[in-house]
């Protein structure tokens, strides 16, 4: 055997043991399922969610459309937020919502947001962690929601500077999860995305990719 072929071989053992090593949970196939699986979860009218084949991929996609209307998918799971900690998913945006405040409940609308529920053993104990397309708040800040302390915003983009533009994106759900609660999470009950825009009366479009959680990066 040749050093190349030697270090070929090497390389290629190395990087199939990582890949084995990293275990994932396929949240959404929208290609191959669609939207099966996801259920409505409604709150003012209903946003319009539409599988379609994205003309900048190829692949399918959920294009999602809100005029003052609030509504979200929600994908039921199970998962130890110990092991699966990192979510993984890629958005696009039309625009932001001018009037959307991410500070005050008749600004808390989003363009595009994408969030993990952690289930409580009463209600009123449940979390969540909303990664928001934020309207104002720079990306890389989070406050709570307008609405309650339960449910904190995490700005990963913000602005329409990359309107139009599909983003891919990465967070540690266990590390964010301490940082914004103060303690270790219970289990992963749900993701859900949701485009809404009842609080502004505005309107957006976003389109949103495949969902996973996987065991390392």
């Amino acid at each position: 055997m040749n050093r190349i072929s030697g270090i070929l071989i090497f390389l290629y053992l190395l990087l199939n043991y990582g890949t084995a090593e990293a275990e994932v949970f396929a949240v959404s196939n929208f290609t191959q399922d669609g939207l099966s699986g996801w259920e409505t979860k409604s709150f003012k009218g209903k946003t319009n969610y539409t599988p379609v084949r994205d003309s900048d991929t190829g692949l399918i996609a959920i294009k999602a459309h809100s005029k003052a209307t609030a509504s979200g998918l929600l994908k039921k799971v199970n998962l130890d937020p110990d092991r699966y900690r990192y979510l993984h998913w890629s958005w696009k945006v039309s625009g932001t919502l001018p009037k959307g405040d991410e500070k005050k409940k008749d600004g808390d609308d989003y363009a595009a947001r994408v969030y993990v529920v952690f289930p409580g053993r009463f209600f009123w104990q449940t979390r969540a962690i909303n990664y928001i397309w934020a309207n104002r708040l720079p990306a890389g800040q989070f406050i709570p929601n307008a609405y309650t302390g339960n449910a904190m915003m995490v700005a990963v983009e913000s602005g329409s500077s990359k309107a139009g533009q599909w983003i891919s994106e990465t967070r540690d759900i266990l590390a964010d999860y301490k940082r914004l609660f103060g303690e270790s999470p219970n289990e992963i009950g749900a993701v859900v995305i949701m485009t809404d825009t009842d609080d502004t009366g505005g309107e957006a479009t976003a389109w949103y990719g495949d969902i996973f959680i996987s065991t390392g990066k």
